[in-house]
C-alpha cells in the first residue's frame, strides 16, 4: 500500500493542498467534529449552504464506517486549488481495519454487511462528490478520496 498523501496525489485532478485538518476518529463523537470542521472550510472556500450540507454528509458518512467498520483512523479535510484556479474540498479517509473484500458490491445501493444498515453510505458519498476514489485490502485497511469543486460563480 501507498503511504496516504500518495495515494492522495496519485488520484484524481492535479491540486494544491491549501489548508489541512486531521481527526482522529476514535469515537462516535468524533463525528460532531467531522461536521464542524467541514462545514467551516466550505464556507472558508466559498461553497454554497446547500453544498455544506451535503459534503458535511459524506464526511460523515465516512467517519461513520470508520468508526463502525475499523474502530478508529483518520479522516483529512482540506481546502485544495486545481491549476484552473477551482477551489474544492477534499475528503481523504483512512483506516487500517478488516478492508472491503469486495468494493463493487459495497458500492451498491442497499447492500450492507451490518444489520439494520440502509446500505447507502458508500454510493452516496460518491453521488454527492465530484471524484471518488477508493482502495481496500483485506486485512490492512480501506482508503477513499472524494472531492466536491466549487461550481463556476460561487465564492
Amino acid at each position: 500500500m501507498k503511504t496516504d498523501r500518495e495515494f492522495a496525489l496519485n488520484f484524481g485532478s492535479d491540486v494544491t493542498l491549501i489548508k489541512r485538518r486531521e481527526i482522529l476518529l476514535t469515537q462516535s463523537n468524533d463525528n460532531e467534529v467531522v461536521i464542524y470542521i467541514v462545514r467551516n472550510l466550505l464556507v472558508e472556500a466559498g461553497f454554497r449552504i446547500v453544498d455544506e450540507f451535503m459534503v458535511a454528509s459524506a464526511a460523515s458518512e465516512l467517519a461513520t464506517n470508520i468508526l463502525r467498520y475499523a474502530g478508529k483512523g483518520t479522516l483529512e479535510i482540506g481546502i485544495v486549488r486545481d491549476t484552473r484556479d477551482t477551489f474544492g474540498i477534499e475528503l481523504f479517509a483512512s483506516d487500517t481495519g478488516p478492508g472491503i473484500r469486495n468494493i463493487e458490491e459495497a458500492m451498491c445501493d442497499r447492500i450492507s454487511t451490518t444489520k439494520n444498515s440502509l446500505g447507502s453510505g458508500l454510493p452516496s458519498v460518491k453521488r454527492i462528490m465530484d471524484e471518488f476514489y477508493i482502495e481496500s485490502i483485506p486485512g490492512k485497511g480501506t482508503r477513499v478520496l472524494a472531492r466536491k469543486w466549487r461550481r463556476y460563480g460561487e465564492g
